[in-house]
């Protein structure tokens, strides 16, 4: 493809091919940091370790991601994108293998902080989608790709348990290993060359981080937001888990995988929440997004309340509900951070993503308190409880910008 630099993008964007690519790659790649969650029993089990050991395995890979974000994704406001796209999806593969072929827990260990690095990859893509969108589309195409995304969060444990199941789990990051190879090529061709216009160093570019997180309104509000919502969905599909295994319901493989899988139904959301940011409407998407969480969590309390099928048709449907505001609400404050000068856009979505992922990690965190003090009942409770902070925020927002104009 042509060579491209910081120029507005073409007015018709990427034809529905390249958005499809870029879809597919985040997905794969993005799946690469929740494939062990599932795991964990195995995993410590082959290597001699008890849960509470293994637990740190887990806590690599995302700690991997938030180094990744803060120090490896703003480089891409700083060197040719498809470059460093491509290098950094090699590492993510050798570090695939290393974990496939990892003799002892420690090669593990570092292994899965080395996928956590690499896995950033993802939100190196996701500016140059921004970049190649023009303005009038750029909530709507963003979305699609972000659709791709979620579905690769969503499938990840899923196809985890599956893989598990039948040849063991180092064949889960072989076959990965496999599938980033195919995202390599596809990448090689689909991606154009984007070469940003700066004067920092590296440095630098570090260093203004921490101005860009001070003075940048649109990121403190909007990461407030996704910092509570993101929060929610990674306790709700952490803590189900942990319910759905325990009597009454002990649930197997199969049927977890399935209730797994119902929740990418929220993915396909993505597209019209963009569509409608991009017609000035992102305040009705934020709210309608975050009162869809907050009803969501009234359900998961009401589904703890019933018994037999009834109740996992209620837990069904809220992890729906959940995944598509959680999803609205990310991709029109994804819109929002790229309406903002493109030479800061890497930086930008490294802080926004790394406000998301620190709420994902609280959330993941107090899932295990929520299951142990309550169960659905406390679930439902904090869940409903982050989502009205949320409105609450925004409410504020809304009426301060009133009282400016």
């Amino acid at each position: 493809m042509s060579t491209s630099v910081e120029h507005p993008a073409h007015d018709r964007g990427p034809g529905g091919w390249l958005i499809l690519a870029f879809a597919i790659a985040c997905g794969v790649t993005v799946a690469n940091l929740y494939y062990a969650q599932p795991l964990v029993g195995s995993i410590a089990e082959s290597f001699g370790l008890d849960l509470s050991n293994a637990g740190v395995m887990m806590t690599m890979v995302m700690f991997g991601y938030v180094l990744g974000l803060l120090f490896l994704a703003p480089l891409g406001d700083l060197v040719e994108n498809k470059s460093l796209i491509l290098i950094t999806l090699g590492a993510l593969i050798v570090s695939l293998l290393i974990a496939a072929v990892s003799p002892t827990a420690i090669v593990f260990v570092i292994a899965s902080l080395l996928v956590g690095i690499s896995a950033v990859a993802t939100q190196m893509i996701l500016p140059v989608v921004a970049h190649l969108a023009p303005e009038r589309r750029r909530g709507q195409i963003v979305g699609t790709v972000m659709s791709g995304l979620l579905f690769g969060i969503l499938l990840a444990r899923p196809v985890a348990t599956m893989v598990a199941g039948t040849f063991g789990w180092r064949a889960v990051f072989a076959i990965s290993a496999v599938l980033m190879g195919g995202v390599l090529v596809l990448m090689a061709i689909a991606l154009p060359q984007r070469k940003p216009e700066h004067s920092l160093n590296y440095i630098r570019l570090i260093h203004s981080l921490g101005h860009l997180a001070l003075t940048t309104k649109v990121l403190h509000r909007r990461g407030a937001y996704q910092f509570l919502l993101f929060g929610t969905f990674s306790m709700f599909w952490t803590s189900m888990p942990l319910v759905l295994e325990q009597p009454p319901f002990s649930l197997g493989y199969v049927a977890m995988s399935a209730f797994l899988l119902s929740g990418a139904g929220g993915a396909f959301v993505a597209p019209l929440a963009g569509r409608m940011a991009d017609h000035g409407r992102s305040d009705t998407t934020t709210m309608l997004a975050m009162a869809l969480v907050l009803f969501s969590f009234a359900l998961t309390w009401l589904g703890g309340h019933t018994s037999g099928t009834t109740t996992i048709v209620i837990f069904v449907i809220a992890g729906i509900l959940i995944d598509a505001g959680t999803q609205a609400n990310f991709v029109t404050g994804q819109r929002a951070i790229y309406a903002l000068p493109a030479q800061t856009r890497s930086r930008l979505n490294a802080l926004y993503l790394a406000s998301a992922f620190f709420g994902g990690t609280i959330g993941a965190a107090v899932s295990g308190f929520a299951v142990a003090h309550g169960g659905t009942t406390a679930i439902g409770m904090i869940g409903m409880g982050a989502a009205t902070l949320a409105l609450v925020l925004l409410g504020l927002e809304i009426a301060g910008r009133e009282t400016k104009s």
